[in-house]
């Protein structure tokens, strides 16, 4: 039997129209690579917003997941600073910014092989149970 998160829209293994991210740590923080296809498109050659604030969210909400916790985004913030283009290696990146009590403040971004950053994300998770 599977795992009931091999059906996440965003990294689940199984989902046949899921994003299927694979993620890695390094230095503090969490780390992807997406390459959007026609099929995430908004406008011609641009990636959707809802999925890049999307691909924000997973980044900065797995990041505590990865680490044992059960998080659920509570309040989620996304700034575009300009167009992210459909058929080119994307970096998502994620990191803890601070902890207070359950809840945690996380920072995200999205950046093209250039290092230009197109998407910033900030959100609230909060940490479920007595973990």
């Amino acid at each position: 039997m599977s795992d009931i998160n091999d059906w996440c829209f965003a990294c689940g293994s199984r989902n046949p129209i899921g994003l299927k991210l694979t993620f890695r740590e390094e230095n503090d923080t969490y780390v992807s690579n997406f390459t959007a296809g026609l099929e995430h498109q908004s406008y011609n050659g641009i990636m959707h917003g809802g999925l890049i604030s999307t691909l924000l969210d997973e980044i900065m909400a797995r990041y505590l997941y990865a680490q044992g916790l059960t998080a659920v985004t509570a309040k989620l913030e996304v700034r575009y600073r300009q167009p992210t283009p459909i058929g080119e290696k994307l970096t998502i990146t994620g990191w803890i910014v601070s902890k207070k009590g359950k809840m945690y403040e996380l920072a995200g971004k999205i950046t093209l092989p250039d290092g230009t950053v197109t998407a910033e994300g900030k959100s609230i998770v909060a940490v479920k149970g007595d973990e």
